[in-house]
């Protein structure tokens, strides 16, 4: 927070010098990088911010930012109904997983606009999310789930498969409701550490890895070249920035911008899919459906494009209402918790990077909310998943140098808009496997590898530590396997409980989690050894600079009457207090007035 000791002044001169000089500055260039090296903004993010959150850049500034985060979700996004639509048994129906991809972008831009305009209020893209991925496919893994043989195209509105997962996600996002608007979050997360969601999020990795083979074992040629691309462009390319020449003040200047480091996945992804595209052209790969590479042709899904309507509103229902089941539902909370653990921490690197102080107790409690009424509405629509916080979009808050709130909204318009284009969803499907499985390798490699980050925090010369770690770990790997390949093991003679059963125990990330939380909170261990004291340490110490006050994450209106309301200001919309533990442990950025005095004319 801003020191009161210069009083209101010094702030304001700083707000209004540095706005005086970005003014000066910015232009059709102003998401383009000046600075010639990229580590300048990852050491101070939120450094030199060209818009911070409460400012409102030019119409075309916002549509070409907010183009850029849809780009840079897409991926995420995208890859979500490509895993589920086997499960889902609508592989072979291009109609139903064209309308499934619709759906999917489409809520995620509601929910997008939700949270930047409701819930946290901080410019922070919601999408698919990974976590409802494991417990989904152990809903539908259940014999009485199970798909016709193959070469059938089952009507989905008929197979009972969508209303099931749909009815598991509603309900169980009531509990992040809840969580968020009773103001629990913060006593829910006192009694979860490192130990407990290491083998949480890495587990939602690991266990993917049979799906991940078998799209990229289509053609391992290709699904190698797509990892290489990627990782040409994310790592080797990173540092690269590629001249870009813009008209700025009655002149022609060059900018400079991180393309390759932006757009990794997406270059990557249609480089092997360019190559891909011309193998087919010069029938270069198989023609028929049992020899091996065929899945690698484009030609495959052409049918899916022409047959797909150009205009396309997904609606609530449009799968059949849903079914609520308890043993669903139950396994469906595992992946609430991981998601909701997972968006605390992207809340303060948000606000980091976009200029705003770090997030108090009512806008987490209320950015939890709403991801939890995020994840209903897509429940109710039949995304086939839920909603979170992207950090990949967060990372380009740094880069663009433009943290304005009002361009992830225009960004959440965006994905609403091409969402509703079902010629634009249908071309995703003419992906080859092998492209998609490339894509995966490095996906899911990451997600086990940011599980795994969270061991930075604990004495990993601890037995204690290694004991909980590894046991919890391979316990997510051995039981559900197990389990998977008996499944008429279980048999108590109470159908809905065995249901129960198998559905949690088949979960990977529920059984790691568990043996996690209670052997961690249960062998004697210190703060220090366990990891909580460095893991929970305070945001800051009250002497930070930053672009904007707590104001920044008031609610548009009302206020004035929840200022009134005691139990609302301490639940979920009125300044209170600020959570002083974080998943990530994000470092709020700085800014002195020193820095402002050596680059502006205010005194």
């Amino acid at each position: 927070m801003v020191s009161s000791a210069a009083g209101g002044s010094t702030k304001n001169c700083i707000l209004l010098c540095w706005r005086w000089q970005r003014d000066m500055e910015v232009s059709l260039g102003t998401f383009l990088r000046t600075d010639s090296s990229p580590e300048s903004l990852d050491t101070q993010p939120g450094a030199n911010l060209m818009y911070s959150i409460n400012d409102r850049p030019p119409w075309y500034l916002c549509v070409l930012l907010g183009l850029q985060h849809y780009i840079l979700a897409f991926g995420g996004i995208l890859s979500i109904p490509l895993i589920l639509a086997k499960p889902l048994c609508i592989e072979d129906n291009y109609a139903a997983k064209g309308q499934l991809i619709s759906t999917i972008f489409f809520v995620s831009g509601i929910c997008t606009v939700l949270q930047t305009t409701f819930g946290t209020r901080l410019p922070i893209l919601q999408g698919g999310t990974f976590t409802f991925i494991t417990p989904t496919l152990a809903i539908l893994a259940l014999p009485k789930w199970k798909c016709p043989e193959e070469g059938l195209t089952p009507d989905p509105n008929s197979t009972g498969l969508f209303p099931q997962v749909q009815g598991a996600i509603l309900v169980a996002s009531l509990l992040q409701v809840t969580l968020g608007l009773s103001g629990l979050v913060g006593l829910v997360l006192k009694l979860i550490g490192p130990l407990a969601i290491t083998p949480t999020i890495s587990l939602i990795g690991l266990s993917l890895f049979i799906q991940v083979g078998q799209r990229a074992g289509a053609h391992w040629g290709i699904a190698a070249l797509t990892v290489c691309l990627i990782l040409l462009f994310s790592q080797y390319l990173s540092k690269v920035d590629v001249p870009v020449i813009t008209f700025k003040d009655k002149k022609w200047k060059v900018f400079r911008y991180p393309l390759f480091k932006l757009f990794s996945a997406l270059f990557g992804m249609c480089g092997a899919w360019l190559v891909c595209f011309l193998l087919t052209y010069f029938n270069a790969l198989p023609t028929s459906t049992t020899e091996y590479g065929y899945r690698a042709r484009t030609d495959i899904s052409l049918d899916a494009f022409s047959s797909a309507a150009w205009f396309f509103l997904p609606y609530p229902g449009q799968w059949g209402l849903p079914t609520v089941s308890f043993s669903s539902v139950l396994g469906m909370m595992a992946g609430v918790l991981a998601s909701t653990m997972e968006s605390i921490g992207d809340y303060y690197a948000c606000a980091r990077l976009s200029g705003a102080p770090p997030p108090p107790t009512h806008a987490i409690n209320r950015g939890i909310a709403v991801e939890g009424l995020g994840c209903i509405l897509a429940a109710l629509w039949g995304s086939g998943n839920g909603t979170t916080s992207y950090s990949q979009n967060i990372a380009a808050l740094g880069i663009t140098r433009v943290g304005s709130r009002l361009v992830l909204q225009t960004a959440g318009l965006l994905m609403v808009i091409l969402g509703l284009f079902g010629k634009f969803s249908a071309v995703f499907i003419t992906i080859p496997d092998p492209v998609i499985g490339g894509m995966f390798l490095v996906m899911f490699g990451m997600i086990t590898a940011v599980g795994i980050s969270n061991l930075q925090y604990i004495d990993l010369n601890s037995p204690r530590n290694l004991l909980i770690l590894g046991f919890s770990t391979f316990s997510g790997l051995v039981l559900p396997t197990w389990f998977h390949s008996n499944p008429d093991m279980i048999n108590t003679g109470i159908s809905e409980l065995d249901q129960l059963i198998m559905i949690l125990f088949t979960t990977h990330m529920f059984i790691g989690g568990l043996f996690g939380f209670i052997l961690d909170n249960t062998i004697p261990g210190s703060d220090e050894e366990r990891g909580t004291k460095r893991w929970r340490e305070k945001l800051h110490n009250g002497t930070e600079t930053y672009f904007s006050d707590q104001s920044c994450y008031d609610l548009p209106f009302c206020m004035a009457f929840l200022h009134r309301h005691k139990f609302l200001q301490e639940r979920t919309f009125k300044n209170h207090e600020t959570i002083n533990f974080d998943l990530k442990v994000f470092k709020p950025f700085t800014l002195s007035a020193d820095t402002f005095k050596k680059n502006s004319p205010c005194p």
